[in-house]
């Protein structure tokens, strides 16, 4: 198993090649796409990939509480058992059997009952993803994602060379999903909660250790996101560290969510 773009330093990683090698090796391949789904092109066919989860909530537009898919190829959808199996999954689930039987095709994946209210909400956001489709599609959002965060990235360069933060997320393209994460060597929590109540809103990765600093980590949506709002974020990431407004207490108080 392995996210396609790291959720910490939005590093991506070659899925056709990666699959290929794991194949190579007698092994199966499951794919997080949690942070591709909505941002980059992906083709799990063209990869030959086995399986692959994901969120609605991110760059779908679910919204919190969206459902997760889970995406399984042809060649292996009827041999293999959802094991959290549901209901809804039954080949036949109004029988009541009292043994279970596998629904056939991708529909045996299903487990208990849909979220109908959560799942009305998400098709409005993929509604959105679909609206772009006359204008270039996932394509066009590549490429403006890859825009926004080459932006961001000289912004920061350019204007907060004074401050210790560092780049944690890859340069090059082709190697970068749509956010970009700063190593931030203090404060890191604080820092993310003083952008948060100036309307940057961006969230907080603590370091693994003593060996790696803080994230401030950067999402990107480019169906939505603007060229004056990652202007807008760096001059507010550079009040709050000249400032020192980050070390308020206000915003050194730790919360479950970060």
């Amino acid at each position: 198993m392995l996210t396609q773009v790291n959720y910490r330093s939005g590093r991506m990683f070659d899925m056709a090649a990666i699959t290929a090698q794991a194949h190579a090796a007698g092994t199966l391949t499951v794919w997080d796409l949690a942070h591709t789904a909505g941002a980059v092109p992906v083709d799990l066919r063209g990869a030959k990939a086995d399986f692959a989860v994901g969120c609605g909530y991110k760059y779908l537009n679910g919204g919190p509480g969206a459902p997760a898919f889970v995406w399984v190829h042809p060649r292996h959808t009827e041999r293999f058992w959802q094991p959290l199996s549901g209901w809804i999954g039954h080949a036949n689930p109004f029988s009541f059997d009292t043994a279970y039987q596998p629904a056939a095709g991708i529909s045996r994946y299903l487990c208990g009952t849909p979220a109908v209210i959560a799942m009305a909400a998400l098709e409005c956001g993929v509604d959105t993803l679909l609206a772009a489709e006359p204008l270039g599609g996932m394509a066009a959002l590549r490429a403006k994602s890859l825009a926004l965060t080459s932006l961001f990235i000289a912004q920061v360069r350019e204007r907060l060379g004074a401050h210790p933060l560092t780049l944690a997320t890859p340069e090059d393209p082709a190697q970068r999903g749509s956010q970009v994460s700063l190593a931030c060597p203090e404060g890191g929590y604080a820092v993310m909660q003083a952008l948060i109540a100036r309307g940057v809103i961006g969230d907080f990765r603590a370091g693994n250790g003593s060996t790696e600093p803080d994230l401030l980590r950067f999402g990107f949506t480019p169906l939505y996101t603007q060229y004056v709002d990652v202007f807008d974020a760096v001059t507010a990431l550079s009040e709050v560290l000249t400032t020192g407004e980050w070390r308020e207490a206000r915003f050194n108080q730790k919360a479950a969510v970060t």
